[in-house]
């Protein structure tokens, strides 16, 4: 569809030229009219399949820069050789009138494109190389709402695909009979290199191979849980495995903490005044929280409730419109001044700018 966009909009607009604006006959009065038409036709389809349309613009802004980008492109190329020629090898009407048309051309090749993937991925055939139990949870999950519909239409166990002899391809056999789209491989089955070896040449004959986990995150938005083990949760942690690392992060913090220091001595006596008008009692609120290594410490914060008999809030979560917050506590939740007095925190080494929000002792 792009490239037959392509050869009817130049031949079509050169022949409206020639009949109807310069009264000339296309291919006879001016052949070198017709090769340089037959030219600016080849640079357009160069230039389109370079902007990988229509298939490979995955968004929206990408089809849309690459649909106007192609075109234009080969216009101004065309018209740079022809600056370069000193004559007008083709109309300007034929050039950019030409570009013009295959703009929406191709952003509506674009769609039909999308279109048409999006419905062979609704028809994604799976046979997966698993255990038992693993094949039927993954069918279960897929009869349920994966975020890429498709369904499981064979299952194998590694044994069964594995083979000792070249020839003998039971993997690729029962793909082909069972008309196979997407190959799923468990662990087991990677480990087999029979299987990858097969598994490899489906992948080059078109076919999509994924590892269990990996399909699980693209159809499904989730993971295995026979896939997890607890060796991939052993990533390194820049503060703790980067000695410098940690250094230079407490520098950092006193830095930016000092800095804060400044607005937390202007804020308290705003803050003190707000309390007067619409927040009475204490004006800081504590409360013991759990930090690194399990370290007990009390966090500080401008008081944004109402205070109880024992001047001790309460420990329950505060839920949207809550009661016990007054309506200046409101506005230092909004605009997050209630936060400012941990710079206090910060400077003692039980906070950090940025890291995980410590918790009370007994959700921890």
């Amino acid at each position: 569809m792009v490239y037959l966009g392509v050869i009817a909009s130049v031949l079509g607009l050169a022949k409206i030229h020639a009949r109807y604006i310069g009264h000339y006959v296309l291919h006879s009065t001016d052949p070198y009219r017709l090769v340089w038409t037959l030219a600016y036709m080849a640079m357009l389809v160069i230039a389109t399949y370079g902007a990988g349309l229509p298939d490979l613009a995955k968004t929206r802004r990408q089809a849309v820069t690459s649909s106007i980008g192609a075109p234009l492109a080969a216009a101004f190329g065309i018209s740079f050789i022809q600056l370069l020629a000193g004559d007008a090898l083709l109309p300007r009407f034929v050039v950019f009138g030409s570009a013009a048309l295959l703009i929406p051309w191709n952003i509506a090749c674009v769609a039909v494109s999308h279109s048409g993937r999006a419905q062979g991925e609704r028809r994604d055939r799976v046979l997966v190389v698993a255990a038992d139990g693993e094949a039927l949870a993954l069918r279960d999950e897929l009869e349920a709402r994966p975020e890429r519909p498709a369904v499981l239409v064979a299952s194998m166990r590694s044994e069964d695909a594995a083979s000792d002899a070249p020839r003998i391809k039971p993997l690729c056999e029962r793909v082909l009979a069972d008309r196979a789209t997407v190959v799923v491989l468990d662990r087991s089955a990677l480990a087999e290199p029979s299987i990858v070896s097969q598994a490899a040449s489906l992948h080059e004959a078109g076919l999509r191979v994924r590892p269990l986990r990996l399909f699980y995150g693209e159809w499904l938005g989730k993971l295995p849980m026979s896939e997890l083990e607890r060796a991939s949760l052993l990533f390194d942690i820049r503060e703790v495995h980067g000695t410098r690392y940690a250094r230079v992060k407490r520098l950092a913090d006193v830095a930016i903490a000092l800095g804060g220091l400044l607005v937390f001595v202007m804020a308290v006596p705003l803050v003190a005044i707000g309390d007067v008008v619409a927040n009475r009692g204490p004006l800081f609120y504590r409360q013991e929280r759990i930090g690194k290594n399990g370290r007990r410490f009390q966090i500080l914060k401008f008081r944004t409730m109402r205070p109880v008999a024992n001047a001790i809030l309460t420990t329950q979560w505060t839920s949207e419109n809550d009661p016990r917050v007054t309506p200046f506590g409101r506005f230092l939740r909004k605009t997050h001044l209630d936060e400012v007095p941990q710079v206090v925190n910060i400077l003692r080494g039980h906070l950090s700018v940025v890291g995980p929000r410590p918790e009370q002792p007994h959700y921890v």
